[in-house]
């Protein structure tokens, strides 16, 4: 070795040593589990102001835990809304930031999307309230105090948080449930119409298709003592919809569920990138149907509990990649045409459609980036997507870490609505109409994000996203 090259080694071996010399004491992670209880009124639009809500069939909630002891806490929610967009997703990381005492891109939302629920988007409520237009997204002062409500949860649970000691990972195939919107016709054509239900005698019978068909939970441990199990599962959580009666559906149904089966062990739900993926095969929307879905969903979260393994938590890294999806350049979503479509000629959800499109467009044209961030145990980690992301995304993060138990949340940041692999546009998927605010090519740029994101590295990117930000590692004494 060259004596240059020994003043380099020595350098940094020096500089190593400082850091490990200027780190915190190693103390040990503690977990604080919270809910909220964030049902909407009567009256309040509903999947983005498609109808109005009449009457709760079961309650809405937001369940979370906060990661403390290192580096910066780290928050993670799940709530049983169905899209979080544009400035009120700010809101919630922002105000569960400051509830926490970390950073709001520390902050990790994610909805699960039932339909009979919500989208939270007061920038778009706030360009229909300035036309005094009758189609309504969401209401602001709800909206504020389901946030607050949320954030007081959080603020009181962290004088009960507990040591964990230990990561539980464990998986189970789910029975029944999933299957792909794509479907092949006698004929050979391709169809994407396999929705929430189906009576389609052929989507009924074709193959489930391309899908995810594990459910995983990962949980977090004191010891032998269990806190919080998280589970994930691609699918659209909807048995039926839209007739007024707000539901956390069969997801929530299923977790509550578990939580009687283990009230001292806080259960929450993630939807997976489910975009492309519904219980149609299985469900053809009979209100029965709801139940039958909860049971197979419970009977997994069981399994997977059942066979979950511990290991002892030595680190973990936060990293946030920040990502660039250009708006759609489609007819019909540049901001002359969708500002023309805010009039009382149109009708009320077209407007809400309209206003939703806008608020991302004009965000978006000012260089607005999504995060996509990890929380990285080493050999488990906890990835959030945007929008509605197809399960093509979350296979390949899966991909991206072989070996590794990788759970993926979609439903992050709301505002893109689908975000499809360039051969569904190819292939004239049919669903990419109103709900599809990104432009082709995102594709690669997601695949890129996942990349820096899942493997640290500020090397790869694409277009326009940045490295990933990786946080100083958090560890606790073997």
């Amino acid at each position: 070795m060259t004596p240059s090259r020994t003043l380099l080694v020595l350098l940094a071996a020096t500089h190593s040593l400082g850091r490990l010399l200027a780190a915190e004491p190693l103390l040990p992670l503690r977990l604080a589990a919270f809910s909220a209880d964030v049902t909407v009124p009567s009256g309040h639009g509903m999947m983005g102001g498609s109808w109005r809500s009449k009457s709760v069939a079961d309650p809405l909630e937001a369940n979370g835990f906060v990661i403390l002891g290192g580096d910066a806490p780290v928050v993670f929610v799940s709530v049983d809304w169905c899209e979080i967009r544009n400035e009120a997703y700010e809101r919630w990381q922002a105000s569960l930031a400051k509830a926490a005492g970390t950073t709001p891109e520390r902050v990790m939302v994610t909805t699960i999307h039932q339909h009979d629920a919500p989208v939270a988007d007061v920038g778009a409520e706030d360009l229909l309230r300035a036309r005094k237009l009758a189609g309504t997204v969401c209401d602001p002062d709800f909206h504020e105090r389901a946030v607050q409500a949320v954030a007081l949860a959080l603020r009181e649970s962290l004088p009960l948080a507990r040591p964990f000691t230990h990561v539980g990972t464990g998986q189970a195939k789910v029975d029944r449930i999933a299957s792909n919107r794509r479907y092949e016709m006698p004929d050979g054509s391709i169809r994407f119409d396999r929705t929430s239900s189906t009576r389609n005698a052929f989507a009924i019978t074709a193959p489930e298709g391309l899908i995810d068909p594990w459910l995983k939970t990962l949980s977090f441990w004191d010891g032998d003592t269990p806190l919080a199990a998280v589970s994930f599962y691609a699918v659209h959580p909807m048995s039926y919809y839209g007739t007024g009666e707000v539901s956390a559906d069969f997801p929530g149904l299923a977790r509550r569920h578990r939580q009687k089966d283990l009230p001292g062990v806080k259960q929450i739900y993630c939807s997976g990138c489910s975009g492309n993926i519904t219980a149609g095969k299985y469900n053809t929307g009979a209100r029965e149907n709801r139940a039958a879905l909860a049971d197979r969903l419970h009977a997994a979260m069981t399994t997977a509990w059942r066979e979950t393994k511990r290991e002892a938590v030595t680190r973990y890294e936060f990293r946030v990649t920040p990502l660039r999806l250009e708006p759609t350049d489609r007819p019909g979503f540049s901001v002359a045409e969708l500002t023309a479509r805010l009039v009382p000629d149109t009708k009320p959800f077209q407007q809400c459609l309209a206003a939703m499109g806008l608020n991302w467009r004009q965000r978006a044209d000012a260089g607005h980036r999504i995060q996509v961030p990890v929380l990285d145990f080493g050999f488990a980690q906890l990835l959030l997507l945007p929008g509605e992301s197809y399960v093509e995304y979350q296979l390949a993060a899966q991909r991206e870490r072989p070996g590794s138990f990788v759970c993926v949340a979609g439903y992050g940041e709301g505002a893109t609505g689908y975000v499809p692999t360039e051969q569904h546009i190819v292939e004239h998927d049919s669903n990419l109409s109103d709900w599809w605010w990104v432009a082709p090519g995102s594709e690669e740029r997601m695949r890129a994000a996942i990349h820096a994101s899942l493997k640290g590295d500020p090397n790869r990117k694409s277009g326009d996203e940045g490295p990933a930000k990786k946080s100083n590692p958090a560890t606790i004494a073997p």
